[in-house]
């Protein structure tokens, strides 16, 4: 698949600008984000790219403290996983899990090592976020063995894996809108030789079923979360259900706790990082 890469030049840079440039557009298909000042470089399929939409939005910020420009590159597909791959680094989550490629060789071994095909449009365990659930899923300990756990918005699997590795019931489930991300889970669970603990179907919150999980994982973002919480609190068993949210601002949580709250959710925990956070809520 062939992809557009935005550009955006924020001048005078700050990296929250960025971060407030990055949340306004990413509801118009953009998957994928990096920072090198004084650009967000913001990553969207090509039949997705609507200029003329960026444009409305982006000129929202006139009369800020900041003006913003913008190019537009057309990013074969090809090129697009040689780049992403050539610049993968290994990611390692509190000296017990290590996420690598297939080529990373002679690494330290962590408890857990997830091996993944890293592909940019997916997700590779480098962002806050993904970390953070991690973290999460590794506090949970024992509580998390023979309990039933979805992963919502699987991007490459990485966190179901993670799930079945530490003893999540089998199978733990997977669910991305994205078809590629699902043949990219189904892949990852065979390279993690545990295709047996995994199932990864392609759909929204509409495929999901009442009562059937005691945790769900959704590290999607802010506006998707805000739709589908009920769809998530529906889908978990009738007590004690937990819901694992992320994707969002710090900012954020207030918005969440509210929309949480009413579907009988209460805030166990929460991290952050950089300005991103987690909430761990429960039924």
């Amino acid at each position: 698949m062939d992809y557009i890469a935005v550009h955006i030049k924020i001048e005078p840079f700050r990296e929250e600008w960025a971060e407030i440039v990055e949340a306004e557009i990413v509801d118009l298909g953009f998957d994928s984000f990096t920072v090198e000042e004084p650009y967000l470089n913001a990553f969207i399929p090509k039949e997705q790219f609507s200029e003329p939409m960026l444009k409305t939005l982006l000129s929202g910020f006139s009369g800020c403290e900041f003006t913003l420009s913008h190019t537009v590159e057309l990013v074969k597909e090809q090129n697009w996983n040689a780049t992403w791959e050539s610049d993968f680094e290994p990611v390692v989550v509190g000296d017990q899990v290590t996420v690598k490629a297939t080529y990373h060789k002679d690494l330290p071994r962590t408890r857990y090592n997830i091996v993944i095909d890293p592909q940019m449009s997916f997700g590779s365990g480098h962002h806050q976020t993904t970390t953070m659930m991690i973290e999460q899923l590794l506090a949970e300990g024992k509580a998390l063995r023979g309990k039933t756990l979805l992963d919502m918005g699987c991007g490459t699997g990485i966190l179901a894996i993670v799930a079945a590795k530490l003893g999540a019931a089998v199978p733990v489930h997977a669910v991305d809108i994205d078809p590629r991300c699902v043949r990219s889970t189904i892949a990852n669970a065979r390279r993690n030789r545990i295709p047996h603990k995994l199932i990864a179907v392609c759909g929204d919150a509409s495929v999901l079923i009442r009562g059937q999980y005691d945790y769900v994982l959704a590290n999607i973002n802010r506006n998707i979360l805000l739709a589908d919480l009920s769809s998530y609190v529906r889908s978990l068993k009738p007590q004690g259900g937990c819901i694992f949210l992320s994707g969002f601002y710090t900012a954020d949580i207030p918005m969440l706790l509210e929309a949480a709250a009413p579907l009988g959710l209460t805030e166990v925990s929460r991290r952050t990082r950089d300005d991103w956070a987690l909430l761990v809520l429960r039924k």
